[in-house]
């Protein structure tokens, strides 16, 4: 991951359009239709206390990567999409990605944060418990009638920061 940068979104940035594009490709790509935000990425992105990490390789300027997060409260945050691109899984982006979210929310002083995550996707299941993310509960039907989700969280010493 050498080659690489992590980045984050700012709405009046010359690249924002450009980005968010090529964001709305990956999610197209990675997640289901009905799971995708591709429709309404930008809408998201506009949200009060909403964030977007990405990481981008100096070389080319391709988008590996990226997570958003938003906190609904001072003291609580969601992550509400992680996402790696294939070709560039299991290099470290993911877990870049994850660390640089989890300091933005240190850096506020949020005390949990919060996601959910397909069981069946186990290397993001084993990412977030390398961080420290514990499963909560397994929330039946999240996704769809057959597919549920762990809702999983992270509590954050705020002195640690």
């Amino acid at each position: 991951m050498e080659e690489a940068v992590i980045l984050e979104l700012k709405r009046n940035s010359a690249e924002y359009s450009k980005v968010v594009d090529d964001i709305v490709r990956i999610e197209k790509k990675i997640f289901p239709k009905h799971e995708s935000l591709s429709t309404s990425f930008d809408n998201e992105l506009r949200k009060r206390n909403t964030g977007l990490l990405y990481v981008s390789h100096h070389i080319n300027a391709d988008i590996a990567g990226y997570v958003m997060y938003s906190s609904p409260s001072s003291l609580l945050s969601f992550i509400t999409k992680l996402a790696v691109k294939e070709k560039y899984r299991r290099q470290g982006y993911g877990e870049a990605l994850l660390k640089a979210a989890i300091s933005k929310c240190q850096a506020r002083n949020i005390q949990r944060i919060s996601l959910h995550v397909d069981p069946s996707r186990m290397p993001a299941v084993s990412l977030y418990q390398k961080l420290g993310f514990r499963i909560d509960s397994t929330v039946e039907k999240y996704y769809s009638a057959d597919r549920d989700a762990y809702r999983m969280y992270l509590d954050l010493d705020i002195d640690d920061c």
